[in-house]
């Protein structure tokens, strides 16, 4: 079992960066695929990033991808997501997860377990 605990999230102006973290509990972080979603109020949850077990392999949403970079340490079980110019339709609760299969990363449904979420705001 894995536990995930995000940090990082706050009140920033548009244009201002941001890095989430995302610590896991466990031996076995460095056998899990990792991602990140977002949930905006009165929307689903959405794909943002995710990278690979051994952090050789990402994928971006087309919304985030240039502005965003998702990298990994497993010596610290850590997990984080670089964010630069943010805009204000990136206001969202950031959900870390974890799963073990790459086919899956796209799907909110494909994550075996769930951070709490941090919320991030974007002002214009």
């Amino acid at each position: 079992q894995v536990q995930l605990v995000e940090s990082g999230g706050g009140l920033v102006q548009a244009g201002d960066s941001l890095r989430l973290s995302c610590a896991a509990s466990g031996r076995t972080f460095s056998t899990y695929v990792m991602g990140w979603l977002r949930q905006a109020p009165g929307k689903e949850r959405e794909f943002v990033a995710a990278i690979s077990q051994n952090g050789d392999s990402t994928k971006y949403d087309e919304s985030v991808k240039g502005r965003f970079t998702i990298s990994r340490d497993n010596a610290k079980n850590t997990v984080y997501l670089q964010m630069f110019t943010l805009k204000p339709e990136d206001t969202a609760v950031y959900y870390c997860a974890a799963t073990q299969s790459w086919y899956a990363i796209m799907y909110s449904g494909g994550y075996d377990y769930w951070g709490q979420g941090t919320q991030v705001t974007v002002s214009s």
